[in-house]
């Protein structure tokens, strides 16, 4: 997959291969997502939420590998259809910065609604995000639960009442080398997941933040493949 991804012209075809979908939330607002059907007639669904980047053809390409593996892949976009080009930082922080609590939080969970009502659903669903994707799929899974959630470096500053709103387990990937999603925040959290009586696997790597994602200087290949590893298997675990 990390091949696909590094080269602009085939995460490009793979993302080719998913279709829009379009809806309205329940105050009215039009939302679109990236869907890649499952092969078979019903499977699993995954919400996949992207980086601070966007919704861009890496995530894209990522549901269409997931739909490979006999998942249905749902790749959403909280920015509204805008992508920041890849190493446009001060875009990518000014889409991320305009995104407001409410209206994604209302997003995630009429996607996640949208999918329990698919005919093409069977067997549960769960959240994957990255970085900035990493946060909204935690606070995903405690706004509409789900039967399981996979967190790469995103924040997971949450409390333990906020916490006990979650169905299954939790999953997450961090870095030593990250200096904002910290030893600190995670052990927090690993303590509010705790309190909560809630089942976590978090997984720590000699790496630093964005280290999955094979388009930046940060890219470590061999944790990345630890790491999906350990998220296929968990995803089998919870879903089948």
């Amino acid at each position: 997959m990390a091949k696909i991804l590094r080269n602009p012209a085939l995460a490009a075809d793979a993302a080719g291969q998913l279709h829009t979908v379009r809806i309205k939330t329940p105050s009215g607002r039009d939302i679109s997502a990236a869907w890649a059907e499952p092969a078979a007639a019903k499977a699993p669904a995954l919400l996949l939420i992207h980086e601070w980047w966007g919704l861009n053809d890496q995530i894209k390409a990522v549901a269409a590998e997931c739909a490979r593996l006999g998942y249905g892949a749902l790749a959403i976009d909280l920015y509204g259809g805008k992508v920041a080009a890849n190493g446009d930082a001060a875009t990518a922080k000014s889409l991320m910065s305009s995104v407001q609590d409410k209206d994604a939080d209302e997003t995630l969970s009429t996607w996640i609604d949208w999918l329990r009502a698919s005919p093409s659903v069977e067997g549960g669903v769960a959240t994957l995000g990255w970085c900035f994707g990493g946060g909204w799929s935690l606070a995903a899974s405690i706004r509409r639960p789900v039967e399981a959630t996979v967190i790469y470096y995103g924040r997971v500053d949450r409390t333990a009442d906020e916490l006990r709103h979650l169905k299954g387990p939790v999953l997450g990937h961090f870095a030593n080398r990250d200096a904002n999603i910290n030893h600190q925040m995670v052990a927090g959290f690993e303590a509010a997941m705790k309190e909560a009586g809630k089942a976590c696997q978090l997984y720590w790597y000699e790496a630093d933040h964005a280290f999955a994602n094979p388009t930046t200087a940060r890219y470590d290949e061999a944790d990345a493949k630890l790491a999906w590893s350990r998220t296929l298997d968990f995803l089998k675990k919870n879903l089948g």
